[in-house]
């Protein structure tokens, strides 16, 4: 959902928050091909209110998955900000992060263009999880020689698990343990140099944090 968007009277903020709700719930009983008109009856709302807020279905489904975001990752990273232990903060972000994702899995398996819809929420995630990588490597739990575009493609590579899970919902974590003892430092082996993996311009992603200058 853009941010730029000027801010809602109060009752159509009510009725974007309703239809974000109906859609939620509808996507989840019957995927995302169920008809608008659908998603605003169960609202309560007449559909020509929802094209009035949402243009189109990716619209709605964006501000869905904003919202999954807003409920379940952005109090996850506020937690591990706090939080005192810098490797439990780093996981609890990415067990929060890849718990969504397998979650509504379906509904980006369907959406016509699932890195449109993400984006956004990529690069305010990759943000924050940079923040808690290079914290836990001050901190000597996480590996040093950990390059700043390796973490995006190593959570990338642990969503793509789940497409072939049988059940997304719970195979992710066995993948995700694996990686994290990839990640410690002391069962660390020197990587491969990493000539020809650093990402071409992408200024909409923030990257991890690598090695500091001394």
């Amino acid at each position: 959902m853009s941010t730029s968007r000027p801010p809602l009277r109060a009752d159509a903020a009510r009725n974007a928050e309703r239809l974000v709700r109906a859609a939620r719930t509808a996507f989840a009983e019957s995927g995302i091909d169920v008809p608008l008109d659908e998603v605003a009856r169960q609202a309560g709302v007449g559909v020509a209110t929802l094209y009035r807020r949402f243009s189109s279905k990716e619209d709605l489904i964006q501000a869905v998955l904003e919202s999954c975001y807003a409920e379940r990752v952005e109090p996850a990273i506020s937690r591990a900000l706090a939080d005192e232990d810098p490797w439990r903060g780093m996981v609890t972000v990415l067990e929060a992060a890849l718990g969504l994702a397998a979650e509504e899995f379906g509904i980006l398996q369907a959406a016509r263009d699932p890195a449109a819809l993400t984006s956004g929420l990529e690069s305010r995630f990759f943000a924050a999880l940079a923040a808690l990588v290079e914290r836990a490597q001050d901190a000597g739990l996480v590996r040093a020689d950990l390059h700043r575009d390796d973490l995006p493609r190593l959570v990338f590579m642990l969503v793509s698990t789940l497409r072939m899970a049988e059940r997304p919902a719970v195979g992710w974590p066995r993948y995700l343990s694996l990686l994290l003892d990839a990640l410690r430092p002391a069962a660390a082996h020197p990587l491969p140099p990493d000539t020809g993996l650093r990402r071409r311009a992408a200024p909409s992603r923030a990257q991890c944090g690598g090695p500091r200058q001394s």
